[in-house]
């Protein structure tokens, strides 16, 4: 464990699920999550929850860049700083190959933007957006949306627009979005989807 990163390690994992979370979250926010999804896959998983570089103006929390309001300025830095932390998480037992990165909110808008253009086992980003004027890389990693229909914060037609965007690529494997009639939230009702994603790009 560092201060940038939680660390739950298990004996024998040859696989890793990273997690991103929100802005004015921290670290630790999905690491119950990240617990649930993987507590019943046949094969054991490290998980590791990053903390946003930049402290919350309100002083709780963290964020990835300003948001409200937003400075997408400081985005292509602040992806490029992810994409390396990223990298640099890859080892002999766990390379990107075995990774999957799950973002909630602008840790999944952070995702899409840092992890599409490296060779992950997949991508899932809950109730997320595209940064103005973000164009995915060809060859992608498989992605899996995930958003409420009822969210108020990041209304449900980013997700839409997302998985427009990342479908006009034909040489890349199709994104999927998952629905559920919830607001700004990962529902219990996606679960099962993003376990079922797991256990297929891990198979």
């Amino acid at each position: 464990m560092t201060d940038d990163q939680l660390l739950r390690s298990i004996p024998g994992a040859r696989h890793r699920l990273v997690l991103l979370h929100g802005w004015g979250a921290d670290a630790e926010d999905l690491l119950p999550l990240g617990e649930a999804l993987t507590a019943d896959l046949p094969k054991p998983v490290e998980l590791v929850a990053l903390r946003a570089p930049e402290l919350h103006p309100q002083g709780i929390g963290r964020q990835w860049y300003g948001l409200f309001p937003a400075d997408w300025s400081a985005v292509p830095a602040a992806c490029q700083e992810l994409s390396q932390r990223l990298q640099s998480l890859s080892d002999r037992d766990r390379p990107l190959e075995r990774t999957v990165v799950l973002g909630f909110s602008q840790g999944a808008a952070m995702a899409l933007a840092s992890g599409c253009g490296l060779p992950l086992a997949g991508l899932i980003a809950c109730s997320g957006y595209p940064h103005p004027g973000w164009t995915p890389p060809q060859g992608r990693p498989p992605i899996l949306l995930v958003h409420g229909t009822r969210d108020e914060v990041v209304p449900f037609s980013a997700s839409e627009t997302l998985q427009c965007l990342l479908n006009g690529d034909a040489s890349s494997p199709r994104a999927e979005l998952q629905a559920s009639e919830e607001g700004h939230t990962i529902a219990a009702a996606s679960l099962p989807a993003i376990q079922a994603a797991l256990s297929r790009w891990w198979s």
